[in-house]
């Protein structure tokens, strides 16, 4: 048995869906016309689909690629500022020292407060990557390799096959030989 076909999470591979992939699929030249020969179709299109495996290392992978952010230390934490106690019949949030501009008396230091800090500040050393599983890393790239096959997947995906014969499709070793494309 393939890696692929073993049992999956408690459920027997049988029971997760397949893909429809023919034993056998035609060889084109490049000009577009059938050939006469024929080639076996690689094991990986009878692959399991598994979208959920699949979400979940795409999902995975693209967190490695984050850059650590985090706001400054001294944000909001930049004024002389004092609670004035009790007694005065307000909080006792800090307020701004002084006199003689709007800002002082003002809360000041508190996530409650403007000008004040964030709740939680943000920090570099949050856990930014994803260590996945090589299993799972390769499950899920044999899962997308056998969506490929299926054409209806292919055009859910945005891809126009409508006028492609047939999928996957096979091109003979003469497409090595072209220079141009136009």
């Amino acid at each position: 048995k393939q890696w692929y076909q073993r049992r999956v999470r408690g459920v027997h591979a049988a029971a997760v869906r397949m893909a429809l992939a023919r034993p056998v699929v035609n060889v084109y030249g490049i000009d577009g016309t059938v050939s006469t020969t024929t080639t076996k179709t690689p094991d990986v299109f009878t692959a399991p689909l598994r979208p959920d495996i699949l979400n979940f290392v795409h999902d995975q992978m693209r967190k490695n690629s984050r850059q650590p952010y985090a706001v400054s230390g001294k944000a909001g934490h930049q004024h002389s500022a004092e609670s004035w106690g009790t007694g005065r019949a307000v909080s006792r949030i800090p307020r701004v020292s002084g006199s003689g501009t709007h800002r002082s008396g003002q809360g000041a230091f508190g996530n409650m407060c403007r000008g004040g800090h964030m709740f939680a500040p943000t920090k570099t050393w949050r856990r930014w990557h994803r260590r996945i599983n090589v299993q799972q890393k390769r499950y899920a790239m044999c899962s997308a390799i056998a969506a490929t096959g299926v054409p209806s997947l292919v055009m859910a995906r945005g891809h126009r096959v409508d006028y492609i014969p047939e999928l996957p499709l096979v091109v003979s070793n003469e497409m090595e030989s072209l220079k141009k494309t136009k």
